[in-house]
């Protein structure tokens, strides 16, 4: 997985289709675990889904659990360029009112070092 260290507090990934997609969320979300057991600070996450044509169910399960750790240790997940495909599922699921968007990693980027 294109994992990129932005700065101390933010980190970029760059998902793609399955199965890519699982094995990437799986890596992402056993680094920030293990960061956490360690005590080490993890960062703001933001998810790039330019590649990614669709979503199923897992596909948003391991997002909701990004959420979730990111939101327990006080950072934000930001996900950004979001495909037709992508927003429907979102929208069928009503996820679209739990994550935060951003147009694309130019703009999330510049949200979350205006935070911090």
């Amino acid at each position: 997985m294109p994992l990129n260290t932005w700065s101390e507090n933010i980190m970029i990934a760059e998902l793609s289709d399955e199965p890519m997609f699982s094995e990437d969320m799986d890596g992402l979300l056993q680094r920030l675990e293990e960061a956490v057991k360690s005590e080490e600070s993890i960062p703001n996450v933001v998810v790039d889904l330019k590649s990614v044509a669709t979503v199923n169910s897992s596909n948003l399960g391991a997002l909701l659990k990004l959420r979730t750790t990111l939101g327990q240790n006080d950072r934000r997940l930001l996900i950004c360029s979001i495909t037709d495909g992508v927003w429907t599922a979102l929208l069928a699921t009503g996820l679209d009112r739990v994550f935060a968007f951003s147009e694309n990693v130019t703009t999330a980027l510049a949200t979350l070092q205006m935070e911090t």
